[in-house]
């Protein structure tokens, strides 16, 4: 299984917040922003945005003299045995925090040994999640999830896929075709959410977008009740922006 290289173009950013935090990892003491500028090569302005989410995340602190040293989260999830159950609590406080952002239930996903894996997800009595009465495991051709997950592999990848799972017909909306699903999926941009419009459930739509860490496959997703489609590509592009807080704890 290979990924489709132009699906980590828009993620840049994530690895300049790694370049960061290892500048501010070398400075026991304290680093200015210019300092980290300089060492980083990357511009102030860009810097700053990414120093500001940093802090926000608890990576870095920012200390009363203006210098940078590495924040608490940074320490926990770099802490040997306590790192898993830190990643854990951290990846689900990002979830409800997404969840209220956006105000729908959110979903944290990867495709892992040829299998689409919920590995994370946030909901409330007001944002309930979806009602899976079909298997995910078994529509990835029908819901946003799923072709996010399939569009970030390579075109053999996504033939191993659905040769082994019936690309069913779940609503009137699902696309069984798999020479047309393939083409959608080609012709998806990655920097765009993916849309799941009632093609797995009536009554529900939802949005993805890819969340990559070295080599995984994996995708942030929400879903909405229909009445509340009008609001979906705003928050699906809220979730897009918010996003790189859940790949940088993945990628450290």
């Amino acid at each position: 299984m290979a990924l489709r290289p132009e699906h980590t173009a828009p993620f840049h950013s994530v690895r300049y917040a790694l370049r960061v935090l290892e500048a501010i990892a070398a400075h026991r003491d304290g680093v200015t922003e210019t300092e980290l500028s300089q060492e980083t090569g990357l511009p102030p302005g860009h810097l700053a945005h990414l120093l500001a989410m940093l802090c926000r995340e608890n990576y870095a602190e920012q200390l009363a003299d203006g210098t940078y040293v590495v924040g608490e989260s940074l320490v926990l999830l770099g802490s040997g045995g306590d790192r898993e159950r830190a990643l854990d609590e951290r990846l689900q406080r990002t979830l409800a925090d997404l969840r209220d952002t956006v105000s729908a239930a959110v979903y944290l996903s990867r495709y892992k040994d040829g299998e689409l894996e919920v590995t994370g997800y946030a909901d409330s009595p007001a944002t309930p999640a979806v009602n899976e009465w079909v298997d995910f495991r078994s529509a990835l051709h029908a819901t946003a999830i799923g072709k996010c997950l399939l569009g970030q592999l390579d075109h053999n990848g996504r033939k191993d896929h659905l040769s082994r799972h019936r690309t069913a017909r779940l609503t009137s909306r699902t696309i069984t075709d798999e020479r047309l699903l393939l083409n959608t999926l080609e012709r998806q941009p990655p920097t765009v959410p993916v849309l799941d419009l009632q093609e797995y459930a009536v009554g529900t739509v939802c949005a993805a977008v890819p969340v990559t860490a070295g080599s995984s496959v994996g995708c942030l997703a929400l879903s909405l009740p229909v009445e509340h489609a009008h609001r979906l590509r705003q928050a699906a592009e809220t979730l897009s922006r918010k996003a790189a807080p859940v790949m940088l704890s993945l990628a450290i």
